[in-house]
C-alpha cells in the first residue's frame, strides 16, 4: 500500500504539482480509510466537512489501486469538476496511467431521432425556442460526444432539451434508425463506461 500521508503531505507530488494544494490531516485520514476499503473490498461510509479535500482523498487511492472504480456524483457541476479538473490534476501529479471515461445519464445526450422529429413537427411556443433549435442543429453537426453540456448558448433548463433528448420511455432502442453506436451518442458513450479505471 502506498504511503498516502507522504503523497498528500507538504513535500508530496500533489503539493509540488497542484497550485494551491495544502496538506490536511483529515484528508490524509480519509484517504487512508478509502485505500483500506478498496484493498479489502469493503464498504466505507465517510462524512467530511467542506475544506477537507474529499475529492483528492478518494481520487488518489482510487488511481493508485489499479482497480476499476466507479465514482458517482450528486450534481453535474461536481461531476464536471472531478472529471475535467481534479482527476487530470491528481493523475498528472502522481503519473498514474489510468484510463478514464465520463458517462452521464441519458437525458444529457442529444438524440438525433428526436431532434429530427422536433424539427419536422415545427411546434414551438416562442421564437426563442426556434433560435435554440437552430443552435442545437448547428452544434449537432460539430459535436463528437452529443453531450448537451457542451452547448452553453441553450440554458440547462430550456424546455427544448426534453424535446431533443430521450428518456427510457421514449427511446426507440434497436428500432431507432440512429441506434448504431456511430449514430447514437448515448450508445457511443456506453462502451467507454466498460473501460473505466478510476
Amino acid at each position: 500500500m502506498h504511503d498516502l500521508e507522504d503523497l498528500l503531505g507538504s513535500e508530496g507530488p500533489l503539493a509540488r504539482n497542484i497550485t494551491g494544494f495544502a496538506p490536511r490531516p483529515q484528508q490524509q485520514t480519509l484517504a487512508a480509510a478509502v485505500a483500506r476499503a478498496i484493498e479489502d473490498m469493503q464498504v466505507l461510509v465517510a462524512e467530511a466537512g467542506t475544506g477537507t479535500g474529499k475529492t483528492f482523498a478518494y481520487l488518489l487511492p482510487a488511481l493508485l489501486s489499479g482497480r476499476r472504480v466507479l465514482i458517482s456524483t450528486g450534481t453535474k457541476t461536481l461531476q464536471d469538476q472531478l472529471f475535467h479538473r481534479d482527476l487530470p490534476a491528481v493523475r498528472a501529479a502522481i503519473g498514474a496511467p489510468a484510463r478514464t471515461a465520463l458517462l452521464k445519464g441519458r437525458a444529457n445526450y442529444l438524440c438525433r431521432h428526436r431532434l429530427t422529429s422536433t424539427t419536422e413537427q415545427g411546434l414551438f411556443d416562442s421564437r426563442e425556442r426556434v433560435r435554440e433549435l437552430e443552435a442545437v442543429r448547428e452544434w449537432a453537426g460539430l459535436t463528437r460526444t452529443g453531450d448537451i453540456g457542451e452547448l452553453d448558448v441553450v440554458a440547462e433548463n430550456s424546455p427544448l432539451w426534453p424535446q431533443v433528448t430521450s428518456t427510457q420511455d421514449n427511446c426507440l432502442g434497436q428500432e431507432c434508425p440512429n441506434s448504431a453506436a456511430v449514430s447514437c451518442w448515448k450508445h457511443a458513450a456506453r462502451p467507454r463506461k466498460r473501460t473505466w479505471w478510476w
